[in-house]
């Protein structure tokens, strides 16, 4: 082999290393848009880099964005609310148990409404007394009661008569001429029954008695009777009751009804049937060209606050009826 030939081979050799080298190495990855450090081998400037300590822009827990073609190619997820079953009906619900207490504690007091109207007074140890009494179905329309105003009573200035359904039991607040307030609590002793009188009309007749339960710490005890003699007549019959004693009769207040009765009659009412408490009808009311009866003025003024109310509960009674 002459020096030429030689020269020419070791070059060609030298070609194929530097060739199969090249072959060898990974290629390069492509170029992404990200910004990091780790896919350039230069060091970044910090005008155009951000800091190795902050994250990058439009991500709060340092997770760097996402390139254009990235965010077009993922689709907004869909979020969903829990949906609220039954939530427009608690407003209906709590309106419609309000109505069914009125109802209940209405029903109780009924066979007391005998009492409502103006009545006259008189008692061993007390001055000439005339209670009126008449519906409240204003002051709590949750709680209706039977209330009594007396401006020369000694025993009762003032008294609210209820019927609590949690416990089945007929509640009585009072005040007296003295400005002091009674709480009491009772139930009838003799039931409510409606007799023939004298005259073969039918009479009302009940006892109704209450035991006072002390407001603050005392040594002595009240007790308080509702006695319905007749449509006409009632007695209230009070007992105290000293230490570890029996109880002791105070006085008795014999009732008698001024007028007639305003809550029965010994005949169907026909359309003088009181729209709220189905009593008789004494005064008339009227709401959109249409006239209505009531009992009493406390009916009057229930009716006047919310005819609407009143006129449904009419409208359900003709249903049942």
């Amino acid at each position: 082999m002459n020096r030429s030939s030689g020269i020419l081979l070791c070059a060609l050799s030298s070609s194929l290393v530097s060739l199969t080298i090249a072959c060898s190495r990974p290629a390069a990855p492509p170029a992404t848009g990200l910004s990091s450090a780790t896919h350039s081998s230069a060091t970044p400037s910090s005008a155009t880099q951000p800091s190795a300590t902050q994250p990058t822009s439009g991500a709060a827990d340092g997770t760097p964005n996402s390139s254009p073609m990235e965010t077009a190619a993922t689709p907004p997820k869909k979020r969903f609310q829990p949906i609220q079953l039954g939530a427009t009906s608690t407003t209906g619900a709590s309106s419609a148990a309000d109505e069914g207490k009125l109802d209940s504690v209405m029903d109780a007091l009924k066979p007391l409404q005998v009492l409502l109207g103006r009545w006259k007074g008189n008692a061993r140890k007390a001055l000439l007394d005339q209670p009126e009494w008449v519906w409240d179905l204003t002051t709590d329309p949750r709680q209706p009661a039977l209330v009594i105003k007396s401006p020369d009573g000694k025993y009762i200035r003032e008294g609210r008569l209820t019927f609590q359904i949690d416990d089945q039991t007929y509640r009585l607040t009072t005040t007296d001429a003295e400005g002091i307030t009674r709480s009491w609590k009772g139930n009838f002793t003799r039931e409510v029954q409606d007799v023939a009188g004298d005259d073969d009309k039918l009479q009302r007749t009940y006892k109704l008695e209450f035991v006072e339960s002390p407001l603050v710490a005392s040594d002595e005890v009240w007790k308080l009777a509702l006695s319905q003699q007749d449509n006409n007549r009632y007695l209230i019959e009070l007992d105290r009751q000293r230490g570890a004693g029996t109880f002791v009769r105070v006085d008795t207040v014999n009732t008698q009804r001024e007028g007639t009765s305003f809550a029965l009659s010994d005949s169907d009412y026909g359309d003088k049937e009181c729209i709220i408490s189905q009593g008789l009808g004494t005064i008339s009311v009227a709401y959109k060209g249409q006239s209505y009866w009531v009992c009493c003025t406390g009916c009057k003024s229930a009716f006047e606050d919310d005819p609407e109310r009143w006129l449904a509960k009419l409208a359900e009674r003709k249903k049942t009826n």
